[in-house]
């Protein structure tokens, strides 16, 4: 293939990208959007594999690790569940981080390179320099990350005294080694402050990660999304590859995009978030105050089932708890119960909801929840006054209203979902434990809330048995 024929097909690919974003941008069009993602990148390593810079005898390598990577895809397709999807997002961030040091590494040694001009060589090197600091950081940041969400590292933020402080040493030492990098009179040479360079960034990334709470989940997978995508451009720059640069560039920004509107949606700045602090381990005892809060309201799930019968209007609130439980699909039988005998039945999603973005709205997309049902929190929330019963299943610091009315709460001015204001509230958790904000939530005190102990799938099966009797 002509190498004006492989740009054709570039710009191809990179068209089939964008219309995946904008597919992916609504649950209607989704499957499209990932038709057309799958279509662009076939596109692209076709291109490239039958293209000029690829010699014959590379081929073989190239299709045995296709096969390798596309055999370890399909396994990990087929056996990772909807609500483990975050980790596997942030360990997916992280195999791109590893790819850009790599490439960074096998570039620098790469005898074969010419420069026209010094000038020339030095924007290469310091395109390697950048590729990789930002490849390790994305790497280990991932990697903590998926530690994390999977549970194998507690949710609590990791907060060393003098941790500033202690960033702005790493940075300084990255820029010191860099100015060494870029006068090293031969590769060899360049090779130590590199390798320095690249632990430090390795550090950094896992002493950024660890010190961001549980609560900030959503934004750090939005963030290292946004990383992953300005290491994939960085590549690019070191292979000379104008597709590479395109896709970076476009996952970065729509990562970084993402990452502001999480922060809006938790009325924080994305600076505070990566500050860390916010956060407590999952399941941690929630504060106490210098007085009771109040007496809760237990119910049972008969007693839920018959509301849920006489209720002519539904607002259900999934949170995380619903996705560690794996109860989309009760709650989807619940909903198409409801329905059936009349009842008006919506979701309510808050864009934080879960471990990572659009969390809640995959997990109800693979129960067959209708589309038209699932609400965003700025189109649903002025219905609570008119809404007979709102079920909370799992969710917590989403949907607390000392945001809104404790000015000294950690959460204060948190836009959140206003489910106290419905006629009944029903909170479904195993027990008082609070959110990952580390802060008790006034709501469960409320006199129209009732509180559902246990585990979720089990009291919604409850709950579905009382609504056929």
């Amino acid at each position: 293939m002509s190498s004006n024929l492989v740009t054709v097909s570039y710009i191809a690919a990179i068209v089939l990208f964008i219309l995946s974003l904008g597919g992916l941008s609504a649950a209607e069009t989704s499957r499209r959007g990932n038709l057309y993602g799958m279509l662009g990148m076939a596109l692209a390593v076709l291109a490239t594999v039958v293209g000029p810079r690829v010699t014959l005898a590379g081929v073989p390598w190239i299709m045995a690790a296709m096969a390798v990577g596309g055999s370890i895809g399909l396994y990990a397709a087929r056996r990772v569940q909807m609500t483990q999807m975050p980790e596997l997002v942030a360990l997916m961030h992280a195999l791109v981080g590893l790819a850009a040091c790599l490439v960074g590494f096998a570039s620098d040694i790469d005898t074969s390179l010419s420069f026209a001009s010094e000038a020339e060589k030095t924007i290469h090197e310091v395109e390697i320099y950048v590729g990789i600091f930002i490849g390790a950081i994305t790497f280990s940041g991932s990697l903590i990350a998926f530690g994390k969400l999977s549970g194998r590292i507690g949710g609590k933020p990791v907060l060393l005294p003098g941790r500033h402080f202690i960033n702005l040493l790493g940075l300084l030492i990255v820029v010191g080694f860099g100015y060494a990098f870029l006068h090293a009179p031969t590769v060899a040479d360049g090779m130590l402050p590199l390798a320095v360079m690249t632990v430090v960034a390795l550090l950094f990334g896992v002493h950024m990660v660890m010190a961001i709470g549980g609560a900030d989940m959503p934004v750090v997978i939005s963030m290292l999304n946004s990383y992953s995508g300005w290491a994939a451009a960085a590549t690019g720059f070191m292979l000379s590859n104008d597709l590479l640069i395109v896709t970076g560039a476009l996952v970065g920004s729509s990562g970084a995009i993402l990452s502001y509107i999480m922060c809006r949606a938790m009325n924080r700045n994305f600076f505070s978030v990566i500050a860390g602090g916010f956060g407590a381990a999952s399941g941690s005892p929630a504060k106490a105050s210098g007085e009771p809060q109040g007496e809760v309201t237990p119910i049972s799930a008969q007693e839920t089932a018959d509301l849920l019968k006489t209720a002519k209007s539904v607002i259900i609130v999934p949170g995380y708890g619903m996705a560690v439980a794996q109860a989309q699909h009760a709650v989807s039988e619940i909903t198409q119960q409801l329905r059936a005998q009349g009842v008006n039945v919506r979701f309510g999603i808050h864009p934080v909801a879960g471990r990572m973005p659009g969390h809640m709205n995959v997990l109800l997309a693979e129960a067959k929840v209708p589309y038209d049902i699932v609400m965003e929190m700025d189109e649903i929330n002025d219905d609570f006054p008119e809404t007979d019963v709102t079920m909370v299943i799992g969710a917590n610091d989403i949907v607390n209203p000392a945001a809104q009315e404790d000015p000294t709460s950690p959460i204060a001015n948190m836009p959140v979902l206003e489910v106290w204001k419905a006629k009944t509230s029903i909170v479904m958790k195993r027990s008082m434990a609070s959110g990952y904000a580390g802060v008790d939530n006034p709501l469960f005190y409320k006199e129209n809330n009732r509180m559902l102990f246990g585990d979720a799938k089990a009291m919604l099966n409850e709950v579905l048995a009382g609504l056929k009797a």
